[in-house]
């Protein structure tokens, strides 16, 4: 192995598809998309430079500050709880002395099902005449315009997403901390269980601070996977109404597929990979681990 590792010819072949495929399929296209951004773009003519001028408009968007109100939403929404029912779902599923993988499996289920499906099903239930307030109406319960309620700084659709979305992915992240859990020695929780503590604090004091790496990197694909968050919320609002729920996604997808605005839209794609970059690099000093 260690000869192989020495072997440069070896490496670039090993490495090379890998990097070939790379530069096609993103990292050309990224740089493309930061030169669109500095054009005047529409697909039918060449390019035309310029400058900054997509950039200000954007800081002139009410679409798009509503946009990006709603992508740091589910940025620290998506963050939190999924830390909080990940950790809780991966201590309960691992100390489950039977049938322990029929609720791995059920809790998982959902992110292997197609988003798009997903948000069609979602959007059928919670329709003003349809699914939950037809059961809230036989009670003589009048339910709420779940999907096209605007009240609030938050308002309460961009709350069913969320939590919807909650539902999809929390099995990820169950699933990258029992990975982590199962890899803990044993006989450190035998050790605390002879010093008489309880599950609760051996959790506490053992499992927790043993899971910082694996947090980080939970964290940075929620964050980065609820920054760039589009076919849940396309499928149940479509980000309406009156762009009430329009994430950065969406409003790409509108101003890029509908009015053909790829200049404009590849400002509002270099926004989002600068703020998937900022978020990562944040996470990962926040949960680096220190013994590495």
């Amino acid at each position: 192995m260690e000869k192989l590792l020495r072997n440069k010819k070896a490496i670039a072949l090993f490495l090379g598809p890998g990097l070939v495929l790379f530069t096609l399929v993103l990292f050309i296209p990224i740089l493309q998309s930061i030169y669109y951004s500095f054009c005047d773009y529409n697909a039918l003519t060449p390019p035309k430079w310029i400058g900054l001028q997509n950039y200000k408009e954007l800081m002139k968007d009410e679409t798009m500050g509503i946009a990006l109100k709603n992508s740091m939403f589910f940025l620290i929404f998506s963050c939190v709880s999924q830390l909080v029912m990940g950790l809780v779902l991966a201590g309960l599923v691992t100390n489950i002395p039977k049938g322990r993988n029929l609720f791995k499996n059920v809790i998982y289920l959902p992110c292997v099902l197609s988003s798009a499906a997903l948000g069609l099903l979602w959007m059928f239930i919670f329709s003003p005449k349809l699914g939950i307030n037809q059961l809230l109406a036989k009670f003589g319960i009048q339910g709420p315009l779940w999907l096209m309620d605007t009240k609030g700084f938050i308002i309460l659709p961009m709350w069913v997403v969320g939590f919807v979305s909650l539902w999809q992915y929390v099995g990820q992240s169950m699933m990258l901390y029992m990975a982590q859990i199962s890899g803990i020695d044993k006989s450190l929780y035998e050790a605390s269980y002879i010093d008489g503590c309880t599950k609760t604090q051996t959790f506490r004091h053992i499992t927790l601070p043993l899971l910082k790496p694996m947090v980080g990197t939970a964290m940075s694909l929620n964050a980065i996977g609820s920054l760039k968050f589009f076919d849940l919320i396309y499928n149940m609002t479509e980000g309406g109404p009156n762009h009430k729920t329009e994430v950065l996604a969406t409003h790409l997808y509108t101003q890029g597929f509908k009015y053909f605005k790829y200049g404009y839209a590849s400002a509002i794609g270099v926004v989002l990979l600068v703020l998937c970059l900022v978020c990562t690099f944040v996470i990962q000093k926040l949960f680096k681990d220190d013994n590495l």
